[in-house]
């Protein structure tokens, strides 16, 4: 059986993938030359190139900005797709993109450090700095999945599981330093800016003999099309064929991260775009995915320059990527071809199924009301730790929204990814992938922003809209092809690259309400009163009620469409439905306590781990588990730095994403 990647097969766009590239390099072409036009035409713009006049100030930023910022975008564009094209290879999976294994996490943390301990030394090294700092990322993806021989499923886990881990450390030293580190969010959203040759210099060598080793590797990766067995009866060390690819793959994604900053879409979008158009074969894939890897980050950046130079505030080319990126993968998606009639893989790592799932449950369920007795009865005060009276409603009334707000939300979004995966089998299913809860969070970022003083009540009528437009537009793009898994992931990957566009673009304006932004997107209960815990409590049991009569559905569809079909399942109208129920879960969840970005995705996973595989009871232990995790690291934000406060969902993310890593490690 071949593996994801394998899944998508030829699309008839009728262009072919030269083709394509020409005529997306019509728009570069266009602003190449309007942008020489107005800085004193084009005999002017190569002047300065080949021979600037040290006396003329127009041809110095010609040559010292204007050349060295286009030939960046165009090394760094190209190298970012290179590396998709091998990670995608490599992991047998379309949604795979240079940062799937952490390296930009890794960098961007690496340099919050040392700005914070050693600020000196990132005058001297901050590429270097980068560079390590992505490496150590992935040297623990590669640690914790070296025993299962560098398996795509496990890889792919690991390195989701270690992208959002340090995501969510570098979030938490932002909220607490955030002047120090405010410099670092421009950087971190994708700034091409240059003052000089120093980056092209660094850069163009590592490309090259990345793009000479690559191939070099060229027929060895081809492999990895086939199934594990097959290659291995052709002679071939998957582990070290695999760490190779990925080896390269992290080494260019590394550099380009260490030199501009993290520019994300371009590395997803370029490989999908080729094999869309037509390249089926891996060495066709590197050649024009590379080529229009450049022609796309080169043409976003300087439509940013010439369009949007003018206005008062400063916005990254990494952002505004996926702004322009997504439209462009929405519109390709309907046109995607899957097979259908095949089951999918496994797509979650195998565990010994417990002996007696109902014990466990009831574990689970004991140590979820002594947490939830822990959080409302236990706490620091001004004279230290203390109990309090379980009548002592002056305090209770603070504790109860929290806890039941954390409870609430941890179980919609446990069930809400449970749903996902079952229905996708995709290990990077999660309810942040579906695009829902980056759809709700750019209305209500927007709501901020845009709305004279807004209320409450305004902003969860703002929020909804946004999860219900989101929905309509999952809807819109996938009703064609039934709802299939791989168009549902690539949808949410679009609305996700426009989120990530839309808080990067606030993050870095340096407006002081980023900060209330940067506190709710970490999954913060601190403004939730008694009423809203209540309402979504009841919301939460009463969906999760509804996904009771469902789990039939839930066992047979990870078996492929052709089995379920068999078995009497309306496929269109199971998908449809089950959709409609991870929205609302989805939505509800963002509403009160931001998007978090873990439990979605951790909670199914580390029911498996426990041995709980049949659907009703993988739903019942995610569920315990994700409230659980949520009403722990409710309680823990609001001790581990007493008097302040520490958002619920970034410790979830610490607490889970530890526990996760170890789980892994002992497979």
């Amino acid at each position: 059986m071949k593996g994801e990647v394998a899944t998508i097969r030829h699309v008839k766009l009728g262009i072919s993938p030269a083709r394509a590239c020409l005529v997306l390099s019509l728009p570069l072409v266009a602003l190449f030359w309007l942008g020489l036009e107005s800085q004193g035409g084009v005999g002017l713009g190569i002047k300065a190139l080949l021979s600037p006049s040290f006396a003329d100030v127009d041809q110095l930023l010609l040559h010292y900005t204007w050349w060295p910022r286009l030939a960046i975008a165009l090394l760094a564009g190209g190298g970012l797709a290179l590396a998709g094209v091998l990670m995608q290879q490599v992991l047998r999976n379309p949604l795979a993109s240079p940062t799937t294994l952490g390296v930009a996490s890794g960098a961007n943390l690496a340099l919050m450090v040392m700005t914070l301990l050693a600020p000196g030394v990132l005058a001297m090294a901050r590429e270097w700095v980068a560079l390590v700092g992505g490496g150590l990322a992935v040297g623990l993806v590669f640690a914790l999945t070296w025993r299962r021989g560098l398996a795509p499923i496990v890889v792919v886990l690991a390195g989701l599981v270690v992208n959002l881990y340090l995501g969510a450390v570098s979030t938490a030293l932002l909220l607490f330093n955030h002047e120090a580190l405010s410099s670092l969010l421009i950087w971190g959203a994708g700034s091409l800016a240059q003052n000089g040759w120093d980056g092209v210099a660094i850069l163009w060598p590592r490309l090259v003999i990345a793009g000479v080793a690559a191939w070099f590797l060229l027929r060895p990766l081809a492999v990895l099309e086939l199934d594990d067995a097959s290659a291995r009866s052709l002679g071939v060390s998957l582990k070290y064929l695999r760490f190779a690819g990925l080896g390269l793959a992290v080494f260019i994604t590394g550099s380009i991260v260490s030199v501009v900053g993290i520019i994300g879409f371009i590395g997803l979008a370029a490989p999908n775009i080729v094999r869309l158009a037509g390249a089926r074969r891996l060495g066709e894939r590197l050649l024009w995915g590379t080529l229009l890897g450049a022609v796309m980050l080169a043409t976003t950046d300087l439509l940013l320059q010439y369009f949007l130079g003018a206005l008062p505030i400063l916005i990254p080319t990494g952002a505004v990527t996926g702004a322009l990126g997504a439209p462009l993968l929405m519109w390709l998606i309907p046109r995607l071809k899957l097979q259908d009639n095949r089951a999918p893989q496994p797509t979650v790592v195998s565990a010994n199924r417990h002996s007696a799932p109902g014990r466990l449950a009831t574990r689970l369920a004991i140590a979820l009301l002594l947490a939830m007795g822990l959080g409302l009865l236990l706490g620091q005060g001004v004279s230290g730790w203390f109990w309090l009276s379980p009548d002592n409603w002056n305090v209770l009334q603070w504790r109860v929204p929290r806890v039941l707000a954390a409870a609430a939300s941890g179980l919609m979004l446990a069930v809400a990814g449970t749903l996902l995966q079952r229905l996708s089998a995709n290990p990077m299913a999660s309810p942040e992938v579906l695009g829902i809860s980056g759809g709700c969070a750019i209305a209500l970022i927007l709501g901020i922003f845009l709305l004279p003083s807004p209320s409450s009540g305004m902003l969860v009528g703002v929020g909804t809209l946004g999860a219900l437009v989101t929905l309509l537009v999952l809807v819109m793009l996938n009703r064609r092809s039934g709802f299939a898994p791989e168009h549902l992931l690539l949808t949410g990957v679009a609305v996700g690259a426009l989120f990530d566009a839309v808080r990067s673009v606030i993050l870095a304006a340096g407006d002081p309400r980023g900060q209330q932004v940067i506190a709710w997107l970490a999954g913060s209960t601190y403004y939730v009163d008694l009423t809203s815990a209540l309402v979504v409590g009841t919301l939460a049991a009463v969906l999760t009620l509804c996904t009771l009569p469902l789990t039939r559905w839930l066992d047979i569809l990870p078996l492929g469409a052709a089995t379920s079909q068999a078995l009497g399942i309306t496929l269109n109208r199971a998908r449809l439905l089950l959709l409609l129920l991870v929205a609302l879960l989805t939505a509800c969840a963002t509403l009160v306590v931001g998007p978090l970005s873990f439990i979605g995705l951790l909670a199914p996973h580390m029911a498996r781990l426990l041995g709980l595989s049949r659907a009703h009871h993988h739903l019942l232990g995610a569920a315990l588990v994700g409230m659980l995790l949520m009403v722990l690291a409710d309680w823990v934000g609001r001790q581990v730095v007493f008097p302040y406060d520490m958002p619920a969902g970034l410790v979830a993310s610490l607490i889970g994403g530890a526990y996760f890593m170890w789980g892994l490690r002992r497979l």
